[in-house]
């Protein structure tokens, strides 16, 4: 069967999703990060003040994830958003905020587990 071919401004709709997309998921894995941080950096403070502030700045990123994960589910089937962006945020604590900015090792079995993720995050997506 023949498809009809697609006007200009269908074809800029359909671009313009895409992109949206992508800076959605980039938020949210930028806030699931900084999130997850601040819980790390909570638990390691040493004052009341310093594990109230961080407790702060991981509830609000944890916010915006929300957030950013809803502005997904416009685009995205719940099935292909959820698991894409639990997946994105497990790669991003494990590799750059516990490894990175926590100086966490990352043992050989972690690493088979983070290919896991992202072959299954490739699956999911994949159509």
């Amino acid at each position: 069967m023949l498809r009809p071919r697609m006007g200009l401004e269908a074809l800029s709709r359909v671009t313009a999703g895409h992109g949206i997309i992508l800076v959605l998921l980039v938020l949210n894995l930028f806030f699931n990060i900084v999130g997850n941080a601040g819980f790390k950096l909570s638990a390691l403070s040493t004052t009341t003040r310093g594990f109230l502030a961080w407790q702060v700045v991981g509830n609000v990123a944890g916010f915006i994830t929300v957030l950013t994960l809803t502005g997904l589910l416009r685009y995205l089937p719940l099935g292909v958003a959820y698991p894409v962006t639990t997946g994105l945020a497990v790669l991003g604590v494990e590799v750059v905020a516990a490894a990175a900015f926590f100086h966490e090792t990352i043992t050989p079995s972690q690493w088979l587990g983070v290919l896991c993720v992202v072959l299954g995050i490739l699956l999911i997506n994949g159509r």
